[in-house]
């Protein structure tokens, strides 16, 4: 009889047990479900804005070249002492003016059937210097030329502080996002209930250096002056929203 009993109890716990969580399934909602009950939006959008730039970098270099590697380096670095002079005379401060390159390599005479000949050495200086007047930038140029500058190559042009740009851009984002939004809504027959969420993307870029490369000779810059046009830069912002829409 005790044995019995002992069995039937058993059973009632295993069936209890086995019950639980078929209970908690039924209790707990669907994920799933949750996940439809509001018809939302997901889009995208930007804005741009057009400005005129206020700043620009570019690099200027001196190559020179001697029967030894002192001849050419002690040549290269009278030569670019005078261009560096002429930089800061021409206003460009010493902050803004920022050694990108410097090299020395062996100069060889091949011809056919023969060992390489070494004929000299070639050693190159180049600077980057970053103009916050535009309308120093030419004369900048001018002005190292005439000093023994031979190589003018890599000119960018960017805003010292993008802010006001940005900020316009992120502005027309917005206008565009909400305007996409309303259309897909009335298209759809669904009214725009609230924005859920923001995100952002993008934003300005200095501008990489346009390809240019000027192998100047010191008589030029008497001709005549250098003419640089910054012309507009282009800042662009771009945006994602999620909308939750109702009929």
């Amino acid at each position: 009889m005790k044995t019995l009993m002992r069995a039937a109890a058993l059973g009632l716990v295993l069936t209890a047990t086995a019950a639980a969580p078929a209970a908690l399934a039924q209790a707990a909602p669907p994920a799933a479900d949750t996940m439809f009950r509001a018809t939302t939006l997901n889009l995208s959008a930007y804005g741009e804005t057009k400005v005129a730039p206020d700043m620009a970098t570019i690099t200027l270099g001196v190559m020179t070249e001697g029967k030894t590697a002192a001849e050419a380096m002690q040549a290269n670095a009278t030569r670019m002492a005078a261009v560096m002079a002429s930089l800061r005379k021409a206003g460009i401060a010493d902050k803004d003016i920022q050694t990108s390159n410097l090299n020395l390599s062996p100069q060889y005479k091949y011809q056919e059937n023969q060992p390489p000949l070494l004929v000299g050495y070639q050693a190159s200086n180049n600077v980057t210097i970053t103009v916050h007047d535009l309308k120093k930038l030419g004369a900048a140029v001018d002005a190292s030329v005439s000093a023994g500058a031979n190589q003018v190559h890599g000119i960018s042009f960017g805003l010292d502080d993008p802010t006001a740009a940005e900020n316009a851009a992120r502005e027309a984002a917005v206008k565009a996002l909400a305007a996409k939004a309303d259309l897909y809504a009335k298209a759809t027959g669904h009214k725009i209930s609230r924005l859920v969420s923001l995100s952002e993307g993008g934003g300005y870029t200095p501008q990489p250096p346009m390809p240019m490369q000027m192998y100047a000779k010191r008589e030029m810059a008497a001709d005549a002056g250098t003419s640089i046009s910054g012309g507009e830069l282009k800042v662009r912002i771009d945006i994602s929203g999620l909308y939750e829409l109702t009929r």
